[in-house]
């Protein structure tokens, strides 16, 4: 296993880290899209997690399943959405102050059956092949209305939705490519409807840095409006930069170095994407992200934790998490 740098001031709170419930079959799933889950990650359990978190200095690990980007309108979606959300609050209850979640919704044409929580994952696009409708849609702006209104905490990753011509490669899965370019067209919808604009006060984290948001935020920024978009360049680039970021399986010296000079570091948060990656994985790109703060510890310190405090304020009364950041 590679070994993790750990500073012994800086806190950990893993913003992408997924939960993989007993009945789902992860191993047969992932053949459909190219990728591998590390074997020794399934089955998954919490305890699973836990040693990881340990050997990575993770204080808390905040958990999501795949939002349900498929499906129909009706009580068995609720149903399924419920027995998930059950399952990682159970998590929670019994590792008090080491996990957290982001709620799953139904599937999201369920616009009645969606409105239950106020953290939550979304996926960046709901049915399937032509049928699929982007989260910035009009349709969605009763969810949208009601996460603004509650200021909601929202994880926004990409669909592992096949492109039209078959992916390249056997190394190059859909996961790999398709699925941080799913993020990159969700964000950009958002921008150029209007609707990131519309509802602001709902906090949006994009997986994986945002895919390749911070390369071609400024082609939609001009070429958009020129296609008639109604806001200015500078408007759809300061929306853009109003998104938070994270940086599971991202951080490289060259990615870091075009985010730090597109938004502010307060919006930038920790991710590994653990158990979908192997801890192996993630030590490299944690390593890479230590290395780039190296000469700046105060930033390196916010992104690995106390920015992803203000989003979650259930863990500034947890006692053991106080008394973790009480230390800094």
């Amino acid at each position: 296993m590679l070994q993790f740098h750990v500073a012994s001031k800086t806190r950990r709170i893993d913003v992408h880290h997924h939960y993989f419930p007993a009945n789902l079959n992860k191993a047969s799933s992932n053949e459909k899209v190219g990728w591998r889950t590390p074997a020794e990650n399934l089955p998954w359990n919490p305890e699973i997690s836990l040693k990881f978190m340990d050997a990575a200095s993770i204080d808390v690990a905040i958990l999501s399943f795949p939002a349900i980007a498929s499906g129909f309108v009706g009580q068995e979606n609720r149903n399924q959405a419920r027995e998930r959300n059950r399952g990682m609050a159970e998590i929670c209850r019994v590792y008090k102050g080491r996990f957290g979640f982001f709620a799953t919704l139904p599937f999201l044409d369920d616009i009645k059956g969606a409105l239950l929580a106020d953290g939550i994952a979304l996926s960046s696009s709901y049915g399937e092949g032509m049928n699929a409708t982007y989260v910035g849609d009009a349709y969605y702006d009763p969810i949208f209305a009601e996460l603004d209104k509650r200021a909601a905490t929202v994880f926004l990753h990409g669909a592992q939705t096949p492109s039209s011509t078959p992916h390249p490669h056997s190394f190059l899965g859909v996961p790999i490519i398709e699925v941080p370019n799913e993020t990159f067209k969700a964000a950009a919808h958002l921008v150029v409807t209007g609707r990131k604009r519309k509802y602001p006060h709902a906090r949006i984290i994009l997986a994986h840095m945002g895919g390749s948001t911070p390369f071609l935020a400024a082609r939609v920024a001009v070429l958009s409006r020129h296609m008639g978009c109604a806001l200015s360049r500078e408007e759809i680039l300061e929306d853009f930069k109003s998104f938070y970021y994270e940086t599971a399986l991202s951080a490289h010296e060259t990615t870091l170095s075009a985010l730090e000079t597109f938004v502010s570091s307060k919006r930038i948060l920790f991710g590994t994407d653990f158990p979908a990656a192997s801890s192996e994985m993630v030590g490299w790109y944690t390593k890479n992200l230590e290395d780039f703060h190296a000469t700046d510890t105060g930033k390196l310190t916010k992104i690995m934790g106390t920015n992803a405090l203000d989003l979650f304020p259930r863990l500034q009364t947890d006692i053991s998490i106080n008394q973790l950041y009480n230390k800094l």
